[in-house]
């Protein structure tokens, strides 16, 4: 009796540790719960359990131009505006192409709510790659790169790293469960830089934003 009195409180306390560590890794990936839409069935996610370090990779296909798509990735001070559980993203640090980006967020599943935040130096290599590596934070450790690749057809954002969470994260359905928030994240990531390409077309501007910097004060929602 007394052990089916308890279990409840710990399966809650299971899944807030395994919400936690996906939210973590949401924000990781700059890189979030829910069924994602069935238009993001073609962004291609890969996730892999080695030990206590997650391996993830992305190839998100976007047809849109290479321009918008960098300035999408790379617009930290507005991303609370388009991605759903990030709750507050801003540059606290530039130096050249070197940024220090502070995020926090909250995922939330059912009746359970977590909060979640990290500071990462993210290295620009203009309208190409992004390194992203953490500096504090609820992760072991953490380090991404995203690139984009014009393949002359459509835009690809390539995404790969690896990341070790400091809860444990279980082997069959951790890795499913990051597999649908990175799909939804990215899904995300897309339909901004769509509606902005949209507005581009219509109003065409400089080709490319400077480093770092987006257009997205500038354009109309």
């Amino acid at each position: 009796m007394m052990y089916r009195r308890h279990l409840p409180d710990a399966m809650t306390l299971r899944t807030q540790r395994c919400l936690r560590v996906i939210a973590v890794l949401t924000l990781a990936l700059l890189p979030m719960a829910g069924l994602q839409a069935a238009s993001d069935q073609d962004i291609e996610v890969r996730v892999k359990k080695n030990g206590p370090e997650v391996a993830v990779d992305v190839d998100c296909p976007v047809n849109a131009s290479a321009a918008v798509t960098w300035e999408v990735l790379t617009d930290y001070d507005h991303m609370s505006e388009f991605l759903s559980d990030v709750q507050h993203s801003s540059v606290q640090a530039r130096d050249g192409h070197t940024l220090q980006v502070y995020q926090k967020g909250k995922a939330e599943r059912g009746l359970l709510s977590i909060t979640f935040e990290n500071l990462r130096e993210v290295e620009l290599v203009p309208y190409q790659e992004i390194r992203s590596r953490l500096i504090s934070g609820d992760l072991k450790a953490s380090a991404f790169t995203t690139r984009v690749v014009d393949d002359g057809t459509l835009v690809h954002i390539i995404n790969s790293g690896r990341y070790t969470p400091k809860l444990w994260v279980p082997p069959v359905i951790g890795p499913t469960l990051i597999e649908a928030e990175t799909r939804k994240h990215f899904g995300e990531l897309r339909n901004e830089i769509l509606r902005r390409h949209a507005l581009r077309v219509k109003a065409p501007s400089a080709s490319f934003p400077s480093p770092g910097k987006s257009l997205a004060s500038d354009a109309p929602r």
